[in-house]
């Protein structure tokens, strides 16, 4: 699967299609199939996209959106306000790191008013990725498409192994940084250790939990941004689902932990101690689990790479500082 000789300086503006379909906000259902219909489409029509009076973008219509609508409902109540949009002067390697990231099938071209001048789809980097889907049939996973767009960037860039270590080494300093501060932490509560050695016994065993569950977390976030856009709603709706899922975690595994440890030492405030922070901390861990991805991805960056060292030195920290915190109150 070969990718086309693209200078990637060059600006997207130049291999733009110029058969673009833009529909104004105003019209119909009705009027804008009328108007489909009158004009023809482009080759490739994978979004319509609406326009205000001055011929601003302003929203995108998918074709199924369109054709299974009233005819009556007005354009501007069914189109999805949130359209990103690629500028013109962005360089060809801006375009494929959008396609990357975002996952969409296509892109408007907009000049400094934002008015559409053209359109890229994922064809702009290789026919060929559309017989990906294809040869699975309708119920394929377009993924491979968007991964590989992401291998053939990769290639584009032909990344020096000293390039590769500059991109991955800054994000294993948080988890340096993280260890180095837990230790801080630890040194801080020595006599309550000192006290109760079994909080040291299991201290490996709540980072452990932590760590899991914002791995968890973070991979269903991953592939959760693969498929939509980002929003508010959709942060405080996956938060909601994803620290309901981490309290109930967090109890069992606390339950148990704290049952294990009555059991074997007769100590019933370690215990207690111990399954008040697996369960608090396993709740934190799922937060910082959906937060941290979806920040990255808010900033462009690589949430595949970034994400992994970040949360769990971020999680960890939390889950030091909430196991000794607990144990201080507790523990006096």
């Amino acid at each position: 699967m070969p990718l086309p000789k693209y200078n990637f300086d060059e600006p997207v503006g130049k291999y733009a299609r110029r058969d673009v379909t833009v529909l104004e906000q105003g019209m119909t259902v009705g009027e804008a199939l009328e108007q489909i219909r009158r004009e023809g489409i482009g080759e490739k029509i994978i979004y319509f996209y609406v326009v205000d009076e001055a011929r601003r973008l302003v929203g995108v219509l998918a074709t199924r959106r369109l054709l299974t609508a009233q005819l009556s409902d007005k354009l501007r109540e069914i189109m999805v306000r949130r359209v990103a949009a690629i500028p013109e002067n962005a360089t060809l390697l801006d375009a494929c790191e959008q396609f990357v990231m975002m996952r969409l099938l296509a892109y408007p071209v907009v000049d400094a008013e934002k008015r559409v001048v053209g359109v890229v789809d994922v064809s702009l980097f290789t026919d060929q990725v559309f017989k990906l889907t294809e040869h699975k049939g309708a119920e394929g996973e377009p993924d491979d498409i968007f991964e590989a767009i992401g291998f053939h960037l990769a290639q584009a860039r032909n990344r020096s192994l000293l390039k590769v270590y500059q991109a991955r080494f800054p994000w294993l300093l948080a988890t340096l940084a993280s260890g180095m501060l837990c230790a801080v932490l630890a040194g801080c509560y020595e006599a309550t250790l000192h006290k109760f050695i079994i909080l040291g016994l299991f201290l490996a065993l709540v980072l452990a939990l932590g760590e899991s569950v914002s791995v968890q977390s973070m991979t269903v976030t991953i592939h959760a941004l693969r498929r939509q856009q980002p929003s508010w709603r959709w942060f405080w709706g996956a938060l909601r689902r994803e620290a309901a899922s981490a309290l109930l975690l967090g109890l069992s595994c606390s339950v148990i932990v704290g049952l294990v440890v009555w059991a074997w030492k007769q100590e019933p405030l370690p215990a207690l101690a111990l399954a008040l922070s697996i369960a608090a901390s396993q709740v934190a861990a799922c937060v910082f689990g959906l937060s941290i991805p979806a920040l990255m991805h808010a900033l462009k960056w690589d949430p595949k790479i970034a994400s992994g060292p970040v949360t769990l030195a971020v999680a960890d920290v939390a889950t030091v500082l909430i196991y000794f915190v607990t144990a201080g109150l507790l523990l006096r």
